[in-house]
């Protein structure tokens, strides 16, 4: 993901900003990371490059 994106994204559970943390990056795009959300404290993974916004609960369901 390009971290321009982070003007746009926010938590999908409150709305407020998220915080990004590179684990990794490629050719100036972030391949893998984590997004934490500044007021609930809620962390989503970035990886291969793709931010995955899914709420915890919903989550879990999609990788089962």
């Amino acid at each position: 993901m390009k971290e321009d994106l982070m003007d746009i994204i926010c938590c999908p559970l409150d709305k407020h900003d998220l915080e990004l943390d590179v684990d990794a990056e490629e050719d100036g795009e972030v391949m893998a990371g984590t997004l934490t959300c500044t007021d609930c404290g809620e962390t989503y993974p970035v990886e291969d490059g793709i931010p995955n916004l899914l709420p915890p609960d919903m989550r879990e369901e999609a990788s089962a």
